[in-house]
């Protein structure tokens, strides 16, 4: 700790920031690991793994050979719902006849400062002055959800983190995919991890971010595309969805959240200049243990270790968190969603409330709620057999 206090001090009188992480030297392959270059000079680490399959004649063969005719898709659902947006905030779901849940309208219901009223208990509808909406967005469509296993060719998992977090966090997770044969895609984020880190502060706000996963996406994906994201990382997973709805057939956020859009705090600790938050490192490092983790001993310090997390420059780290600015990101742009979402809550998260996933289940359509009791917020870290269950049982999934 004295280390790091020295060097945000002199840091400080030098005008200096102890965080200048250049970009990377090399873009050759490692061992499971390759550099991709997203834009000149910002180089991305990622791990893609790629099963063998040789099997009999007409099997699916390796990326960018020709794919064999699959049986005929089951499990269609139709997706068609008004959502109606009030100057007030208020938002009103409708799930109309042949949706998904047409007896259920989910969301807020208008209240007296909004518009339209609920009939009292004599059947008289209350008598309000109707509103005029501030916005009516009307989804219909038919999505197709099946059964992904390990032996389809055209199936691709993407493995998304959070701040401070690496693609490392998700070992367990990759490793047990790979090895039941799926092709898994998992990125650092910039200035994270392996990946290089430039010295703006734009370069790690949420649109450059989510532009740099975009590229990822369109470099790795196929027709059928899971995305699994943690904690920030599920803002990236929501946004792809939202851009690609034909290509990403089911999502899986892990302690991401409400579904409000993103506004980064005005009095948050990363405020500070860099060279104080350097100063800070070991503080927030024993504050990231203690809240990520329902319990802190020597296994959960270790694993932190080996997942690689929270070990960003203090540059990164306060460029990363001031960046989080996503208007679009409201309710109004989650209920649009019509993929297929499992949401799993680590139950001891003191980042996230579970309320607020339990709000992002009422806005999604096709939304289940999963919460882990011995989990807190590096839940796949703390309990990677029950994740991993849940999220191959999710991946398996398919409706009557």
């Amino acid at each position: 700790m004295l280390t790091s206090i020295t060097d945000g001090f002199l840091c400080c009188l030098l005008g200096k920031t102890p965080n200048a992480v250049g970009p990377l030297d090399s873009v050759e392959s490692s061992d499971g690991f390759t550099f991709l270059e997203v834009k000149p000079g910002r180089i991305l680490r990622i791990r893609h793994s790629v099963p063998e399959r040789p099997g009999p004649p007409g099997s699916p063969g390796p990326p960018g050979s020709p794919r064999s005719p699959r049986s005929p898709e089951r499990g269609a659902v139709r997706c068609k719902r008004r959502i109606t947006l009030y100057r007030n905030g208020q938002l009103l779901i409708e799930n109309l006849p042949d949706a998904a849940h047409p007896e259920t309208p989910r969301g807020q219901r208008p209240d007296a400062d909004g518009d339209p009223g609920t009939p009292d208990p004599a059947g008289i509808p209350a008598k309000r002055r109707k509103r005029k909406p501030k916005r009516v967005v009307t989804v219909d469509c038919k999505k197709r959800i099946t059964s992904c296993k390990g032996t389809h060719g055209d199936v691709v998992l993407f493995f998304i983190h959070g701040v401070g977090g690496s693609l490392d966090i998700w070992k367990e997770q990759l490793d047990f995919f790979s090895k039941l044969g799926y092709e898994v895609v998992a990125p650092d984020l910039a200035g994270h991890g392996c990946s290089s880190a430039p010295p703006v502060a734009a370069a790690y706000t949420f649109y450059a971010l989510a532009e740099d996963m975009r590229a990822v996406f369109k470099r790795y994906a196929k027709k059928r595309n899971i995305l699994i994201g943690h904690s920030y990382g599920v803002s990236f997973c929501t946004f792809l969805a939202h851009e690609y709805p034909e290509l990403v057939h089911k999502v899986i956020m892990i302690n991401g959240g409400g579904p409000t859009a993103l506004e980064p705090s005005l009095c948050s600790i990363f405020n500070l200049p860099p060279c104080v938050l350097h100063c800070l490192s070991p503080c927030l490092a024993w504050s990231f243990l203690k809240a990520g983790f329902a319990r802190q001993g020597a296994k959960e310090k270790q694993l932190l270790k080996e997942g690689n997390a929270f070990n960003v420059s203090s540059f990164v780290l306060r460029a990363t968190m001031s960046g989080q600015y996503w208007p679009e990101g409201d309710e109004l742009y989650h209920a649009e969603l019509a993929v297929p979402v499992l949401l799993v809550h680590g139950m001891h998260d003191k980042f996230v409330p579970v309320e607020e996933d339990q709000r992002m289940a009422e806005i999604l359509l096709i939304a289940f709620l999963k919460v882990i009791d011995e989990g807190s917020h590096m839940v796949m870290l703390e309990c990677p057999d029950t994740v991993n269950t849940l999220l191959h049982e999710f991946v398996l999934w398919e409706p009557d």
